[in-house]
């Protein structure tokens, strides 16, 4: 493990429920400062203020390392709202803005610019990859990917991405420092990923039957069916079924992550006219109330319990496609075994990954993704060479 003495102060540009969450673990892994900084002064303080009662709760828990409490924890909490002042003295720095690729490259512009030399730039990001974001910065061989989870207080897994430029030493470093982040959801998960690609990998298969769904709410728009129906179908089997999920990262985000497949993984990515009126329309979910579902005032969604199934959703498919996704990660040499994927998937979601079944169903797999395909005319869904010949069962590392 590399020496991170040198990592004291953090900077954490933007204050959403991802990086509100975020800056609470590095607080609670006890760096010195953790700087929080976003666009308006009211959005830090809620941040802020919502910490505060999230730290309360661990500390009643027993969560906080021993001598901690949340006054120590808060005294270390650096509220910034100019961007050159959040990052002039900090060591390591992680953006979780909007998924939009220019947005992202200009705040690295502006990191290179105003942050020391010796400074980390890491992204959040949930997709894109870190070369592309950093391309900007001056400095690619500094940057990182560091992508938490919803979640991120409880999920166990953080995927550490190298860039194409990005140096030995910092990979290392930002290895070294997602292993001493707590995880309240047990026992953290650090991923290495040396070779990016979009989605990286927990996203990339997550979000592999995006076009399925999307074919099929559309398809449930135009019957008059109700989208937790399809929620319905799939529920017993999830810990969060598809739409809800949708709702709860924000249907901007999931709008963004999709716009940007379309263009680097395939066109039949491409979002759904229902996601799409839905994001024109500012109904983006849990955050602004209303999306796929209702959401209380407190960001609760409200459920029909007695809603009838559509029978519609197949959970066959969601891991048919995953696994032919897999397998195309196999074909083009993300990873070198399909241990990995499996590991992150279930350190994810507390659920086995596609390989664990699909070492047995491959073949009756690859026949109803080869009538998916017939049904929706998306080459997305045909089944890849390794999945048809079921050779991926020798890449286990």
């Amino acid at each position: 493990m590399v020496d991170i003495g040198k990592i004291n102060n953090i900077a954490v540009i933007g204050t959403g429920i991802m990086g509100r969450g975020i800056a609470q673990l590095f607080l609670m892994a006890d760096f010195s400062k953790v700087i929080l900084n976003d666009l308006k002064w009211e959005l830090i303080e809620d941040a802020a203020k919502k910490i505060e009662n999230n730290l309360i709760m661990s500390e009643e828990k027993g969560r906080l390392n021993e001598g901690i409490n949340t006054q120590i924890l808060m005294g270390r909490l650096v509220k910034e709202p100019i961007l050159e002042k959040a990052v002039a003295n900090v060591d390591f720095i992680i953006e979780v803005i909007p998924e939009i690729l220019e947005l992202k490259q200009e705040l690295f512009k502006k990191l290179g610019q105003y942050a020391p030399k010796h400074a980390i730039l890491a992204s959040n990001s949930s997709t894109m990859n870190i070369t592309e974001i950093s391309k900007y910065s001056g400095r690619p061989e500094k940057a990182i990917g560091m992508h938490f989870n919803l979640p991120p207080l409880y999920n166990r897994v953080v995927e550490v991405i190298k860039g194409v430029k990005t140096s030995k030493e910092v990979f290392e470093i930002g290895i070294s420092i997602s292993n001493i982040i707590p995880s309240l959801g047990g026992r953290r998960f650090t991923a290495r990923i040396e070779k990016e690609c979009p989605g990286h990998i927990f996203n990339r298969i997550n979000a592999s039957p995006m076009p399925y769904l999307y074919w099929i709410v559309d398809y449930a728009y135009d019957k008059g069916i109700q989208w937790q129906q399809l929620d319905a179908d799939v529920i017993h089997l999830m810990n969060t079924p598809p739409y809800l999920l949708f709702d709860y990262i924000g249907l901007d985000t999931v709008y963004y992550a999709t716009k940007y497949f379309e263009k680097t993984i395939s066109p039949d990515f491409a979002p759904s006219k229902i996601l799409t009126k839905l994001y024109k329309e500012g109904n983006l979910g849990r955050k602004t109330g209303r999306g796929f579902y209702e959401w209380t005032k407190h960001g609760k969604p409200i459920i029909d319990k007695k809603i009838k199934k559509a029978g519609l959703l197949e959970v066959e498919l969601f891991l048919a496609i995953q696994l032919n996704e897999g397998c195309k990660l196999l074909e083009k040499g993300i990873v070198s075994g399909y241990k990995i994927i499996d590991d992150i998937m279930l350190a994810g979601m507390n659920m086995p990954g596609p390989f664990s079944s699909g070492r047995k169903n491959y073949e009756k797999w690859s026949l109803k993704l080869k009538e998916l395909y017939k049904k929706t005319g998306k080459k997305y869904f045909i089944p890849c060479k390794l999945m048809k010949t079921g050779d991926f069962v020798k890449m286990r590392k």
